[in-house]
């Protein structure tokens, strides 16, 4: 029988339960860090290989139902074209391998669907997937082959069998399709599972709802397209390939009007038809931008932040006292030993938002040039193709060029239409591929072209028509002082950078100026969280009470209000980056400096003194440690330093380096208030406990900036002295209530 206290017991477990949880917290936030700074080649096939082959499976599905459901082989009559020529009946033998292909498809995509849905183990599904998808493909590669492999494709009926009186259906072409989308999607998978059996990841899906969302949406509008295709292929007595045509047609908005329906039944069906199918299309192609357009951008974000990051950290100019942040950009950087810290600070905080702004741009620009390389292959390519295919009617490549761009952006005059059996197949599939890619190319622009076109009216009209409140005169002024203040470079990798004036021409300022100036703002925050007659309470309360008690209770309720404050920020899109003030002011919210080095911990206490590491910290009294010589993490490559107490708190770090709060899985709003919480959570529980400890604020500081307005010389005098006046003041008061008391 255990000797300890029950509710003493109950205490160590739920002590032990959050240390417990903290490390395994912290060991997740470890691994995802990782993975965001250094994202690798094996990111594709742990995350985007899988994503492919949910969402193309079911398109190769439904191309293998079209070549289920048609015979592949027709009759051309003399004088006759192909799309006009007689079925003939395709063997037994090929419509069993044909079947038990799309059965083994199916299969395939259900495993890889339940795994994702983690309803069945990865080991058991995805050899399920690859073998299924891979058999399936190979069934129909072996179907396609015993067929061609005969001159006249096992035609029986002599008639048909001159090569001018037989030919392919779409069904054919269909099989085509279908069996290399199976292929790719069974080797995608199997460089999935290599990877993941390698340790490169885990062996599940790190896939959101979103994703998985996306595989849903299109086995949804394959099924859609289908079954209205057969629908209409009834009503308007139509081939059934010919209706997956128009139906294609039809959703995607293109209407190039060679199949339209000509009964009140087909015409009454086609709105519910065509609206319901349009916002299916509107869903998948919202779900595919979102996925490569955020998904894509943090990834490809983090990583050139990281190698720009890198390259800056490598090409410091100690003699020029500068540092290279683009091919053409730089920023004036000093490495002096006497800089004082909190100033090196400021100076690490600016590179690291050029080193941002000049990766965002890179991948800007980078998006745009991917996009739009993308866009051209599927429209010069599509347009090789239906050059090819469309022979007999003598399309010339400007010919197909032309159909290929008024089908890309959905125009569809209809001027040019498809009469092959091979040309209706491969418009299907490549009007798949080409309009969520012109989506993407078109949201692209927005960020780059659009915006330049933007800037340049906004421009035009604030010098002719919309000169603003200030004037013409006014406009022109600025815009020349802006465009002298800037030695142009290229957009992109160039950037912008301002002219170099080096770190020597810079004003010197003291160690005792820079504290001046963070007092000042300090108090200015502080300032909006109290009315002025809550400082008159709280003055009243200082000649009462405790001057330690009132400035934990003023610490305290700060905190809280700015939790608050930056809970707002967490919604705002995109997310905000806040100014090197903003993080002077939070980062001196969140501890008191190297203060905190001697204070020892209360009991109990899990989060530590200190959230921000020394390199960042802020102190509240210049001592001589400011300007000490310290190694700088431009010179010296700055790497994580595991603390023997918190690896998660105790790393030394700076601006630059890997650990910044600007270079995490979180944004600026989330690491921010992930910090004060755990502050306001450990003052909390000091107070609870009794424990105390003078705070990183005061509510002296504020009282000197609102009641004095020129700083002068209160804001020189130490708060030792401001306190010692107090209490002078009160002596003096209470000595005078006593004589008159007497």
């Amino acid at each position: 029988m255990s000797g300890i206290d029950p509710g003493v017991e109950d205490g160590i477990k739920r002590a032990a339960d959050d240390v417990e949880s903290d490390e395994q917290e912290g060991e997740i936030a470890k691994e995802a860090e990782e993975e965001y700074l250094e994202p690798s080649r094996w990111w594709f096939a742990s995350t985007l290989f899988p994503l492919l082959a949910g969402t193309l499976g079911p398109i190769a599905s439904g191309f293998n139902i079209c070549a289920l459901v048609y015979n592949w082989r027709v009759y051309v009559p003399p004088g006759a074209s192909e799309i006009h020529g007689e079925i003939i009946k395709d063997p037994g033998w090929l419509i069993a391998v044909n079947g038990i292909s799309l059965v083994s498809a199916l299969i395939a995509n259900m495993s890889l669907l339940l795994n994702m849905a983690r309803r069945v183990r990865f080991s058991i599904a995805q050899p399920i997937t690859i073998a299924g998808f891979l058999f399936a493909g190979v069934l129909l590669v072996c179907d396609m082959a015993a067929l061609v492999s005969s001159p006249t494709y096992r035609i029986i009926q002599p008639k048909a069998q001159p090569t001018e009186n037989h030919a392919l259906s779409s069904a054919f072409y269909y099989a085509i399709f279908a069996a290399a989308i199976y292929i790719m999607t069974g080797t995608l998978m199997g460089v999935t599972v290599y990877g993941a059996n390698h340790g490169y990841y885990k062996k599940d899906f790190q896939l959101t709802s979103s994703q998985r969302t996306l595989m849903l949406q299109t086995m949804s509008f394959v099924t859609y397209l289908l079954l209205g295709a057969l629908v209409f292929s009834k009503v308007e007595g139509w081939e059934y390939l010919d209706a997956v045509f128009w139906a294609d047609v039809t959703l995607l908005t293109v209407g190039l009007g060679d199949f339209s329906p000509s009964t009140d039944l087909g015409r009454g069906l086609l709105f519910p038809f065509a609206i319901g199918g349009i916002l299916i299309v509107g869903l998948v192609i919202g779900s595919i931008r979102t996925l490569v357009l955020e998904r894509g951008k943090e990834k490809l974000t983090a990583r050139m932040t990281e190698k720009q990051r890198e390259s800056a950290v490598d090409h410091v100019d100690e003699k020029k006292q500068t540092i290279k942040i683009g091919l053409f950009a730089e920023e004036s950087f000093s490495t002096h030993p006497q800089t004082p810290l909190a100033q090196r600070r400021k100076q690490e905080f600016q590179v690291m938002r050029r080193v941002q702004d000049m990766a965002e741009n890179r991948r800007r620009y980078l998006a745009l040039s991917t996009s739009a390389t993308v866009a051209l292959l599927l429209w010069m390519g599509g347009a090789a193709v239906f050059t090819a295919t469309e022979h007999r009617q003598s399309w010339t490549y400007f010919n197909a060029l032309y159909f290929s761009y008024t089908s890309l952006l959905t125009i569809g005059y209809g001027d040019f239409v498809l009469l092959s059996n091979s040309g209706k197949p491969f418009f299907v599939l490549w009007s798949l591929l080409a309009v969520p890619s012109l989506t993407i190319l078109i949201s692209n622009m927005g960020d780059t072209i659009v915006k330049w076109v933007t800037e340049l009216t906004d421009w035009l009209g604030a010098v002719t028509v919309l000169p603003g409140d200030e004037g013409v005169r006014h406009t022109l002024r600025t815009l020349l002082r802006n465009f002298t203040q800037q030695s142009f470079s290229g957009p992109g990798i160039f950037g912008v950078s301002p002219k170099h004036t080096g770190a020597s021409t810079e004003p010197k300022t003291s160690p005792a100026e820079i504290d001046d100036r963070l007092r000042s703002r300090l108090a200015e925050r502080l300032r909006a969280h109290l009315e002025e007659e809550e400082l008159d309470d709280m003055e009243e309360a200082q000649h009462r009470g405790d001057e330690l008690q009132r400035d934990i209770h003023f610490y305290n309720y700060v905190l809280s209000r700015e939790c608050r404050n930056v809970q707002k920020d967490l919604s705002k899109s995109p997310p905000k980056r806040y100014s090197w003030g903003d993080w002077e002011y939070y980062i001196r919210l969140m501890g008191n400096g190297r203060d905190d080095d001697n204070i020892k911990s209360f009991p109990g206490q899990h989060i530590p003194n200190a959230l921000v590491p020394d390199a960042m910290r802020i102190d509240r009294r210049i001592s001589t440690q400011d300007t000490a010589v310290s190694p700088d993490p431009l010179t010296q490559r700055v790497s994580e330093t595991n603390s023997s107490e918190d690896s998660s708190w105790g790393q030394d770090w700076s601006w630059l380096s890997p650990s910044s709060p600007l270079m995490g899985t979180q944004t600026e709003s989330q690491w921010i208030l992930e910090k004060l919480s755990a502050a306001l959570e450990r003052e909390l529980n000091r107070q609870r406990r009794g424990a105390r400890k003078r705070p990183p604020i005061s509510f002296a500081e504020l009282k000197r900036h609102v009641r004095g307005e020129a700083l002068g010389e209160e804001s020189a005098r130490s708060e030792d002295e401001l306190r010692k006046e107090e209490r002078g003041m009160r002596e003096a008061v209470t000595e005078e209530k006593w004589g008159k008391g007497r």
